[in-house]
């Protein structure tokens, strides 16, 4: 057979099974990360954020310093309580975590909270950080997830 013929048959092939050819792939999903207000608290800043490629999300729990730190001051060390809750608004929950973190003064992440919700919903995400003697405060967020 010769080469013409073999991809005119391969054309017809993929033609009759419904596949796009190779040159027709798809882009791939980019990711958009969105992030609500920070809260201040003994000396930190909290906020919430959701990373959004398609239909799925993970949200992320962001804690750092308020601020850079005074000239011979010592960084701080705090055991913290965090608490990471997600869900889609009306619909299913998205998880919800609660992990003690040690902070040292860089920026500190929490993740774990995350799934697969329906395009057009609304994911509503909460983040708390807590130490001893000092409740929660929670920063919110609330995101739309257009496809």
């Amino acid at each position: 057979m010769s080469r013409i013929a073999l991809l005119a048959a391969a054309a017809v092939g993929l033609a009759l099974s419904g596949a796009a050819p190779a040159t027709a792939a798809h882009a791939p999903t980019t990711a958009t990360v969105t992030c609500g207000p920070s809260a201040l608290r003994v000396g930190l800043s909290t906020k919430v954020c959701a990373e959004v490629t398609g239909n799925s999300v993970q949200l992320i729990g962001r804690i750092s310093l308020a601020g850079p730190p005074s000239p011979g001051s010592t960084l701080p060390v705090k055991d913290l309580t965090t608490t990471l809750t997600g869900n889609a608004v009306g619909g299913t929950s998205l998880g919800h975590l609660v992990q003690p973190v040690r902070f040292q003064a860089s920026t500190t992440q929490v993740r774990g909270v995350g799934g697969t919700v329906p395009c057009g919903s609304t994911v509503h995400a909460e983040f708390t950080s807590s130490t001893l003697g000092h409740p929660s405060s929670p920063v919110t967020l609330d995101v739309p997830v257009t496809c």
